[in-house]
């Protein structure tokens, strides 16, 4: 038996609940474009900490690094150097201000535990974004 089902009214697409657009810039970013920035920041974080550590390893000194190095660039930038590489920004809650330094410092820290980074919502934002209020979109 088939039956005939009407497509929705109004199709659910990531970021419409926050007002971005489908695509372009503006529009979030892919989770797998969030995932090479986040690795190309760990290894720069890994690198700047094993300036300090040499000849030994950085161990957990990178977590250090990697802290301060996502929450100055964030503050300052909006970005941090992954997400610059990979055409990406974190999008502020109020357009045109810069983000506060206890939303970057939390999500940070939260960043810093990853689970919270991969438990997303339906737009694909993760549990540290959403409760900073920020998101990743695409910067072009």
């Amino acid at each position: 038996m088939v039956r005939d089902v009407e497509p929705p009214s109004q199709e659910r697409r990531r970021g419409a609940a926050l007002g971005l657009p489908a695509d372009g810039p503006g529009s979030l970013a892919p989770f797998g474009t969030r995932v090479i920035a986040y690795f190309v920041d760990a290894i720069a974080s890994a690198f700047v900490a094993g300036l300090f550590t040499a000849p030994r390893l950085p161990g957990l000194w990178s977590l250090v690094s990697f802290s301060v190095i996502t929450v100055v660039t964030l503050v300052v930038f909006g970005q941090t150097p992954g997400m610059r590489l990979c055409g990406l920004r974190l999008a502020h809650p109020v357009q045109g201000r810069r983000l506060a330094v206890w939303r970057a410092v939390v999500r940070t820290a939260l960043l810093l535990l990853l689970l919270p980074a991969l438990i997303v919502d339906a737009d694909g934002r993760g549990l540290h974004d959403r409760l900073t209020d920020t998101a990743v979109v695409r910067e072009r």
